[in-house]
């Protein structure tokens, strides 16, 4: 059973970009890859004082890890990111879209901004350019090449927003006007959702030719919110807390590995309960 255990979880040698590689939970991807055995590739438009130290970095991701510089909203870009992984590995297993534009509301003063009334056009584009058109660009690119090998996984990354619609309560701030309270923007719902689309469309697109394409729908990581916020979150979660930031590793191992090999078009709610109220 043991030896079961360790091969179905098993990564050894193979190769996973993760785009949005070098922010808060794309490092935590890396790790899961890594501890498997697999070689992470951080892909992130910016690299400069997110990565750590060389010595760091062995012990978290593995020597043969690197980190490669993508604007994943340029198919130019993304067909070049794919060439240096095959240059460098000559394979590509695991294709992970983590990048988007997640604007933190409780911590930003005067974020009005972001109620649907005076939402930015440019916003609007930039945010579906990064979550959706991004995740768009590297299935078609990083999973043409997986499905001409007659292998490989994607995993997209939801959220419980995908299900549920944000409690804009969680904003609100004392003192300001109805129509100055911040809220979470309409983009963030709409790019996590379109993903979930995009899971199915896949999986069903690939299934013949040894692709598999999840979702997770992670819900909120405790990274020092302001206490007020997580109290209000935390009472609408069932296990009475928001997640820890290496709680979703099992889970992508899970997505990545053999463990999960007779599942596609699924995705994995892992939001410690909160869209069951």
């Amino acid at each position: 059973m043991k030896n079961l255990k360790q091969n179905l979880f098993d990564l050894t040698g193979q190769v996973a970009i993760i785009t949005g590689g070098t922010g808060l939970l794309g490092k935590q991807h890396a790790e899961a890859i890594a501890g498997a055995g697999g070689i992470p590739v951080l892909a992130d438009i910016s690299l400069n004082g997110n990565l750590p130290a060389k010595s760091e970095w062995n012990e978290r991701f593995g020597k043969s890890a690197c980190a490669i510089q993508v604007d994943i909203t340029q198919p130019k870009s993304v067909r070049a990111l794919l060439a240096e992984v095959l240059d460098r590995y000559d394979r590509v297993d695991i294709l992970i879209n983590n990048a988007a534009n997640n604007p933190k509301m409780e911590n930003k003063p005067g974020a009005e901004f972001s109620r649907l009334e005076f939402f930015p056009l440019t916003q609007w584009e930039s945010d579906l350019a990064v979550g959706l058109t991004g995740s768009f660009l590297c299935s078609q690119i990083i999973g043409s090449e997986m499905a001409r090998r007659k292998k490989g996984v994607i995993i997209n990354v939801a959220s419980d927003l995908a299900l549920i619609a944000p409690d804009q309560r969680l904003y609100r701030r004392d003192g300001l006007p109805e129509e100055h309270q911040p809220v979470k923007p309409i983009t963030y719902s709409i790019v996590k959702t379109g993903l979930i689309g995009l899971t199915r469309y896949l999986a069903t697109y690939w299934a013949d030719c040894g692709v598999r394409v999840n979702a997770i729908s992670p819900g909120g990581v405790y990274n020092g919110q302001p206490d007020e916020f997580v109290h209000k979150l935390n009472n609408l979660i069932p296990l009475g807390r928001m997640a820890r930031l290496n709680e979703y590793q099992g889970a992508i191992l899970f997505l990545c590995s053999d463990a999960s090999s007779y599942m596609t078009g699924a995705n994995l709610i892992v939001d410690g309960g909160r869209s069951c109220w």
